[in-house]
């Protein structure tokens, strides 16, 4: 398979591993680490010009971190000139938020009890 490259995260590197197995690819080098003050380093061991690359990072564990780390790959990546990042996300973080309807259905809990209870607003 010419011109993709797959590189892991820190979240999940058996499922990545288990994709280059089945691809017939190796996985792409990557250190990532974090400075004394909690800042996350990534640096791209090969060249990924011109190339096709896949990110394989979960969305579990430590979600802000593995989520941060995630677009700094991204960004090292666009920077080296690949030609196309594709994140693979197989848990996606922050999906289950209160949505619209949530909020809506407080606000209108809240207008009913001032009708009610005029004297506590």
């Amino acid at each position: 398979m010419p011109n993709i490259k797959v590189f892991s995260g820190s979240s999940h590197p058996d499922l990545a591993s288990r994709i280059v197995d089945r691809l017939g690819i190796d996985l792409g080098k990557v250190v990532t680490k974090k400075f004394s003050n909690l800042e996350t380093c990534v640096e791209i061991g090969e060249s990924v010009r011109g190339e096709d690359v896949y990110i394989v990072q979960s969305g579990s564990g430590e979600i802000n971190d593995n989520l941060m780390e995630l677009l700094i790959m991204i960004n090292a990546c666009k920077i080296a000139s690949a030609s196309r990042v594709t994140a693979v996300i197989p848990c996606f973080p922050y999906a289950r938020q209160d949505k619209k309807d949530k909020v809506c259905c407080f606000k209108l809990e809240v207008m009913a009890m001032r009708r009610e209870h005029p004297i506590l607003f």
